[in-house]
């Protein structure tokens, strides 16, 4: 039982990837551009974006997931709820706090060596994302 709930918290989080893929081409670079383009375009002095209603979205769809874990006995909930919010908090991690520098918290890494690893590992992605975005149209996360 400990293994299907561990298997389907990581199968949730990699089919989030999809989700995050699908999401950003087709929804926030579509209908929803209104919504996604200050992520791109900083004309706006504020810390929140009106992009950051995407990550309430997906925290409302993780909590209905528990909630219908906890009154409905869905017992997949409570593991897919996880498994959604893993992947919302590692995006937001690496992808608005390290890549995109929202929050002042990378910016002035400590010593030579872990300011020139922040740097090339930001500068990697940056670039490997590009590149997939020429291939693929749009990328996820990973």
């Amino acid at each position: 039982m400990t293994f299907l709930w561990i298997f389907t918290v990581m199968l949730t989080f990699v089919f989030m990837e999809f989700v995050a893929w699908f999401s950003h081409k087709y929804i926030m670079h579509g209908f929803l551009w209104s919504l996604h383009k200050d992520h791109h375009i900083k004309n706006h002095d504020s810390w929140f974006e009106r992009n950051d209603f995407f990550f309430i979205f997906y925290a409302l769809v993780s909590s209905v997931f528990v909630i219908l874990w906890g009154e409905a006995n869905f017992w997949f909930g409570l593991p897919i709820a996880l498994g959604i919010f893993l992947y919302g908090l590692t995006y937001f991690m690496v992808h608005d706090i390290f890549i995109h520098q929202r929050f002042k918290i990378f910016r002035k890494a400590n010593g030579n060596m872990r300011k020139v690893f922040a740097v090339r590992t930001r500068f990697t992605i940056k670039t490997y994302t590009k590149k997939m975005e020429s291939v693929l149209g749009c990328c996820g996360f990973l």
